[in-house]
C-alpha cells in the first residue's frame, strides 16, 4: 500500500453517518446507474447494525479513496440465505457446511479508480479479516476475468457457484467465493498511532 494511504477503522455510528461520502468512491468505481444509489445508501445503513460489523477506510489527505465492511453471516439475512439455496439447489451443499456454518461476510471492498493498483484493496481486504473469529470468509463479485477476482483468488478464496443470479438481477451473474480465514498473504497494514474506533463525520 503506498506510503501516502492509511486505513483507519470506522464504528458503526461513525461508518453509518459516512454512508454519503462513501457511496461516492463506490459510484466512481462501479458506476452504477445514478438511481440505485439511495437504495444502496439504505442497504449499507442497515448493515451497520448486523452483528459482528466491521468496516475500515483508506484516505489520502483524510479524504476516502477506498472502504471495505463486512459482518458475521448467518440464516435470516438475505445473502446469506439465497446462496445458500441456490448451493444446495445445484447440489453443493457440502459448501454450506464448509463455508456458510460460520462465515465472515464480506459485503463492499471498492477502491476509487484514481488510488486503484497500489495495494490498498489488498490491505482493506486483509485488515477487514484480521484476527476474526469466524472461520471462514465469504463474497460474491462478478463472473469474468478482474482485477477483483485475481485479488482474492491471490488471498486464498475459491469459487464455490459460478455464472449465479441474485433474484432481481437474472443479467449479471455472479460469482460466489469463500477462503478459510485467516487470510494467506499480508496482514493488517492499519495505522499503528490511530485508535482502531476513528469518530470521521465524513465532512471535507
Amino acid at each position: 500500500m503506498a506510503a501516502d494511504t492509511e486505513l483507519r477503522e470506522l464504528a458503526p455510528p461513525a461508518f453509518t453517518h459516512a454512508v454519503p461520502a462513501l457511496l461516492e468512491v463506490y459510484a466512481a468505481a462501479m458506476r452504477p446507474p445514478p438511481a440505485q444509489l439511495p437504495g444502496r445508501a439504505a442497504v449499507m445503513g442497515s448493515h451497520a447494525a448486523y452483528p459482528g460489523f466491521r468496516s475500515v477506510v483508506a484516505l489520502n489527505d483524510e479524504q476516502p479513496v477506498g472502504f471495505a465492511y463486512a459482518f458475521h453471516g448467518r440464516a435470516g439475512q438475505w445473502w446469506h440465505d439465497v446462496v445458500t439455496e441456490g448451493l444446495r439447489d445445484r447440489g453443493r451443499s457440502r459448501h454450506v457446511r464448509r463455508y456458510l456454518t460460520d462465515p465472515l461476510e464480506i459485503a463492499e471492498v471498492h477502491v476509487h479508480p484514481d488510488a486503484q493498483n497500489r495495494g490498498i484493496g489488498r490491505s482493506l481486504l486483509h485488515a477487514l479479516c484480521s484476527g476474526r473469529p469466524e472461520r471462514t470468509a465469504v463474497l460474491s463479485t462478478r463472473t469474468g476475468p478482474s482485477a477483483a477476482r485475481h485479488l482474492y483468488r491471490s488471498c486464498g478464496f475459491v469459487e464455490v457457484l459460478e455464472s449465479f443470479s441474485f433474484p432481481g438481477t437474472p443479467d449479471q451473474p455472479f460469482s460466489i467465493m469463500a477462503a478459510r480465514l485467516p487470510l494467506v498473504g499480508p496482514g493488517d497494514r492499519r495505522s499503528r498511532d490511530r485508535s482502531a474506533w476513528w469518530p470521521w463525520t465524513g465532512s471535507r
